[in-house]
């Protein structure tokens, strides 16, 4: 884009600044498009396995150790070391051929691996009422 660019305001400045104009587009273009593949291969979306590492599934059958788990509205296979029963929630932790292997939620937070949650940050747990006052009255947000 950047050169279709030069070559339009080529045509209007005289010769001398025609082949610096020409020039800087080209370079222009040469850094736009390897840009552009870095931020391609940068945002790759996922697809498949390596999007339900992480998320959580609900158990449709019960885990001891092999059952099913429902992701994304789908009925998976699934293994657990740790057992689950019927309408338990698991986190999806890796996939061996077409198995999910699953653990057990321990804690509340985020359905993603790489999230981080005040609860483990040590942060203070606060009731909050629909105007951002705390519960117990000691302070505003």
């Amino acid at each position: 884009m950047v050169l279709i660019v030069a070559i339009v305001i080529a045509l209007f400045v005289p010769w001398p600044w025609k082949l610096l104009v020409l020039g800087a587009g080209i370079v222009a273009e040469v850094g736009e498009v390897i840009w552009g593949r870095r931020l391609a291969r940068r945002w790759r979306p996922k697809t498949g396995a390596e999007a339900m590492i992480g998320m959580q599934a609900e158990v449709v059958s019960p885990l001891h150790p092999v059952g099913q788990v429902h992701v994304n509205g789908e009925l998976w296979e699934a293994r657990s070391t740790a057992g689950a029963d019927v309408g338990d929630t698991v986190v999806v932790r890796r996939m061996e051929g077409l198995t999910l292997v699953v653990e057990p939620l321990t804690k509340r937070g985020s359905s993603h691996s790489d999230d981080v949650g005040a609860d483990s940050l040590g942060f203070p747990q606060a009731e909050y009422d629909r105007k951002g006052k705390e519960t117990n009255g000691d302070y505003k947000l």
